[in-house]
């Protein structure tokens, strides 16, 4: 994708789905993501959140189609107009129930979108997480917003349901808003990393 943003209609509602990468009953990444909503609603979006805790997705075998819930998580990316990802950092990258949930997904869904990326850590940055993920995305031709947002020490980020820290708050907000404001940007050619991912196009 690049700088120039289509004309897109005014009236046309944008919708953005928050794929949250954690299947913990009070998950911090889920926190975020549903921050990151409230600025989608901000910049006039609307916004859902995909729990995948809802969701039955088995290990991806890429011989069985329309296993558990693949097709209802497949068609809810696929109607986005763009997309949040949001995973806690496993290991120095992302979580495993993130990467099944985007094995289902392909090119017919991710190619020509936007997306945010939100990563939440125990401890320092999780920038490996993020990086590991804005990679992913490139090798299914999605366009990343450049602004991306990281929760690190998570758990002492949050009082109840809110940000201790105000910057932080702005910083995941912002990340919703750009989702909105780049959806409908003008596609790029294919990514080199698009043309090796054979696993995609299936």
């Amino acid at each position: 994708m690049g700088d120039t943003e289509t004309d897109a209609d005014p009236d046309t509602d944008t919708r953005v789905v928050a794929l949250a990468g954690s299947l913990r009953r009070r998950s911090y990444t889920r926190l975020g993501l549903e921050h990151a909503l409230r600025g989608v609603e901000e910049a006039g979006g609307t916004g859902s959140l995909i729990d995948l805790r809802e969701y039955d997705l088995p290990m991806l075998n890429a011989d069985l189609d329309g296993v558990g819930d693949s097709e209802r998580l497949v068609r809810a990316v696929g109607e986005a107009d763009a997309v949040l990802l949001g995973t806690p950092m496993y290991h120095g990258s992302y979580s495993g129930v993130l990467k099944n949930a985007l094995d289902y997904c392909g090119f017919d869904e991710f190619g020509g979108k936007t997306v945010g990326l939100l990563a939440v850590s125990g401890g320092a940055f999780p920038v490996t997480a993020l990086e590991h993920l804005r990679s992913v995305c490139r090798a299914l031709n999605a366009w990343v917003v450049p602004h991306q947002a990281a929760i690190p020490r998570a758990s002492n980020a949050f009082d109840g349901d809110e940000f201790t820290d105000g910057g932080m708050e702005t910083r995941v907000r912002v990340l919703g808003q750009r989702a909105v404001q780049h959806a409908h940007i003008e596609p790029d050619p294919a990514t080199f990393e698009s043309g090796q991912n054979k696993g995609a196009d299936k």
